[in-house]
């Protein structure tokens, strides 16, 4: 059952498409004008808005555009004068679909069933976005992280490059989400990675992608990340393990914002912002030549460093709670409750693998634990296995 608002000023037109939507166990709201449909719609949640064209005071493709500015709902226009003009300027300015009076009813109940899934996968992605969000929030209230979010803020609205560094498991990639999804180009891709994995001989077709037969197992043309990062981020983790040819290429792509294909020949415009992250002192790196010092200046316009665990364990107890609320919900269960003194137990630890081995251990915690995690369960389930 969806909730529906017609829009009409034709009291028999109302009535009639009530009776019809109300037989399809729909609840439906009707509205005699423009301005009462924009009330209902501030106040109330609607699935699908049928909505006619010519109004009094306020015609429908002024109210279609108000409602577009005030909430994602799927908007059917109805006209009793349907050309395609006035079709294709309804799309345009934002309506679903649109239909013609007196309405065919089969048309109609198809239209209204196909705008509700619409909005049923509007608010499930709306849902699914939340969660992704939680999974990349940046959890935390001690000094130092409160000034790295901060500096988050400054940072990423601009275009400039960023350099993330710290420890493994401190969270770099959450600092690079952020700054993506806090930027003009959060609705753009966000592609990431991780050079440490993609053996020295194939990052370069990763990045900047081939040509079909350029080489042995080239069996087709591939886009580079490069490419498919067009308009958004991208995310180079662990730049530091970057062969060096690839790091001439690169270097190449963010003074031109142009790439080439391996195989290829033709330029390819490219608008991407680079955000890389490394655990390693990039600085001894270029004194030792295993990184090029002119591909660092291009990379380290901002330089922000993501604190270790044992720099602000002030923030275990918060995230302990977060893991527990984070993963119990994963596993379909309720959260269990944890003594104090256990986490008092926690934040005395040494956290070599920091907060990504906090969250395995608080996950270890929770599948082994009967009703509560308590300072028994710390003794035994975590204390015996930390390096």
């Amino acid at each position: 059952m969806a909730r529906i608002l017609v829009v009409d000023d034709e009291s028999s037109i109302r009535r009639t498409l009530k009776d019809i939507l109300e037989f399809e166990k729909h609840q439906v709201e009707v509205a005699s004008n423009g301005q009462e449909a924009l009330d209902f719609i501030n106040d109330e949640d609607f699935d699908v808005v049928l909505l006619d064209i010519k109004m009094p005071e306020m015609d429908g493709m002024e109210v279609l555009e108000r409602i577009t500015k005030m909430k994602d709902i799927p908007v059917v226009m109805i006209s009793g004068h349907g050309t395609i003009e006035t079709a294709v300027e309804a799309i345009r300015k934002g309506a679903y679909d649109f239909i013609v009076k007196p309405p065919d009813l089969n048309r109609l109940l198809v239209i209204v069933r196909n705008a509700i899934d619409k909005s049923d996968l509007v608010t499930q992605t709306r849902q699914l976005k939340k969660e992704v969000d939680k999974k990349y929030e940046i959890v935390g209230e001690s000094e130092k992280i409160v000034a790295l979010k901060e500096m988050i803020e400054r940072v990423a609205p601009t275009s400039a490059r960023v350099l993330i560094e710290g420890e493994n498991g401190t969270g770099k990639e959450l600092v690079a989400r952020q700054l993506h999804e806090q930027s003009t180009r959060s609705k753009s891709p966000f592609i990431e990675v991780n050079c440490a994995a993609i053996p020295s001989e194939l990052i370069e077709s990763q990045l900047f992608g081939h040509e079909k037969g350029s080489f042995t197992s080239a069996i087709k043309q591939r886009k580079g990340d490069f490419e498919l990062a067009h308009g958004g981020t991208l995310f180079l983790d662990e730049i530091g393990d970057m062969s060096l040819s690839a790091q001439a290429k690169v270097l190449r792509a963010l003074q031109e914002n142009k790439i080439i294909r391996v195989g290829g020949e033709k330029e390819i415009f490219v608008d991407v912002r680079v955000i890389a992250a490394t655990n390693k002192d990039l600085k001894s790196a270029i004194k030792n030549g295993k990184f090029r010092e002119d591909l660092y200046h291009r990379l380290s316009v901002i330089i922000m460093e993501v604190p270790p665990l044992r720099d602000r364990k002030s923030d275990i107890p918060i995230l302990v709670h977060h893991f527990i609320d984070q993963i119990s919900a994963s596993h379909g269960k309720s959260p269990v409750p944890t003594e104090e003194k256990a986490i008092d137990q926690l934040i005395e630890l040494t956290w070599s693998g920091n907060v990504r081995e906090l969250h395995n251990v608080v996950e270890r915690l929770l599948i082994l634990c009967t009703d509560k995690i308590t300072v028994e369960d710390v003794e035994r389930f975590v204390k015996p296995l930390m390096i």
